[in-house]
């Protein structure tokens, strides 16, 4: 048995984030992720970036990449995945160049790590803050006209992180007097090192995102192609616990209270009459400021000791639009700060009380209002299949 089990320490966790923004003036981007963790805990991910941009960049990433997915989803070996994907790529007869680059990642619970690479900018290793070389080893076919993937299979140890993109970031700033071939990796790494050394624990998503940022800024302020910017992190995973919902055995509301006072944990909860429970049940004080109000958003309290405290229906529906629908926020409202929560999270425990609340089965309240436990399951779901969540709901 290892020292961190005898010690009760959780299992390492592969936390896996990305974040793309499209070509100025394109509906759709050209580049395409996808990631899954399958039932074994392996993390599958795959970036893809389409010939050109707009609409038909788009089907070509999309194709590579719901092809590529498949492949790993069916445990097959990455060599033969990424060879079947060469096989039905077609090549530009104009540029003779194929329709869609790729990056194909299997990492599985113990660190260790399978990558095929296609002309995609080289992924980095990061290892205490610095780059670690990843030994390459190249792979074609003959009938693949001079095309040449890379494979390489390496161990991430505790806190190591895998940034992978698309040539928008590399090639932001083409050819402005100080980045005449674009910034390329030796501007995007060093940035990446500084991000780390100020905040250790920072997470993947902003790391990925301020890449973005950053690129978009080289290009003026208008992303000059697609941007998309990905890394894995293996580290000790980020746990939340939400309640929801009183439950049903009123005997039960010590036992469920005490779930927010686990050690180490942020702590969720959702409706008012929970809060009440959790702040009788605690013995503390429970308080509701009316400042910084939102039309959207019912107010938020708070109670001693517990990260958030929010009103319960109506916020959660909020808050799985916030997921499905990813943007910029107009305000800071108990949603926001639920959705940044969550997403800041790698296991996420929801105990839900199954108490039914009238206000829940009236008719004059809008659909989108359905019981506790359907919305609920409405945002394990987005938050398994969109961002890779390890969620658990139980019910009481």
């Amino acid at each position: 048995m290892s020292a961190d089990a005898r010690a009760g320490a959780p299992p390492p966790f592969i936390e896996v984030d990305w974040f793309n923004r499209r070509k100025f003036r394109k509906v759709c981007s050209g580049d395409v992720f996808l990631s899954e963790r399958l039932a074994d805990g392996s993390v599958v991910a795959v970036l893809t970036d389409g010939l050109g941009s707009g609409q038909q960049a788009n089907v070509c990433a999309s194709l590579t990449a719901t092809m590529a997915m498949a492949y790993m989803r069916a445990a097959l070996g990455l060599r033969r995945a990424a060879t079947l994907i060469m096989d039905a790529l077609p090549i530009c007869p104009d540029r003779h160049i194929s329709y869609s680059t790729f990056t194909m990642i299997r990492a599985d619970p113990r660190g260790e790590v399978r990558m095929i690479e296609y002309e995609n900018p080289p992924a980095t290793l990061l290892r205490g803050g610095m780059p670690c070389a990843i030994e390459r080893t190249p792979y074609t076919l003959p009938r693949w006209e001079g095309r040449t993937l890379s494979y390489s299979t390496f161990t991430m140890g505790l806190g190591d992180r895998l940034f992978f993109c698309s040539d928008g970031v590399t090639q932001a700033g083409l050819g402005a007097p100080e980045t005449p071939f674009g910034q390329g990796l030796e501007r995007v790494v060093p940035w990446l090192q500084e991000a780390i050394r100020i905040a250790p624990d920072v997470g993947s998503h902003v790391l990925c995102k301020g890449a973005a940022d950053r690129a978009t800024r080289l290009d003026g302020g208008r992303a000059g192609d697609d941007t998309t910017a990905a890394m894995l992190h293996y580290r000790r995973p980020r746990v939340t616990q939400m309640l929801t919902g009183c439950p049903f055995d009123r005997t039960q509301d010590a036992a469920y209270a005490a779930l927010a006072t686990r050690p180490g944990v942020t702590v969720i909860v959702s409706g008012g009459s929970t809060a009440d429970l959790i702040a009788r049940e605690l013995d503390r004080p429970i308080d509701t400021p009316l400042t910084a109000l939102d039309p959207e958003v019912p107010a938020g309290s708070e109670i001693p000791g517990i990260d958030l405290v929010t009103e319960g229906c109506v916020t959660l529906s909020k808050v799985i639009d916030l997921l499905r629908n990813p943007g910029p926020d107009a305000r800071v409202n108990p949603a926001t700060k639920m959705r940044d929560l969550l997403l800041a999270s790698d296991q996420i425990r929801i105990d839900v009380g199954t108490a039914i609340n009238p206000a829940h089965q009236d008719p004059n309240l809008p659909m989108s209002l359905d019981i506790r436990r359907n919305i609920v399951k409405e945002l394990a779901d987005v938050l398994r299949s969109k961002y890779v969540k390890d969620v658990s709901v139980k019910f009481h």
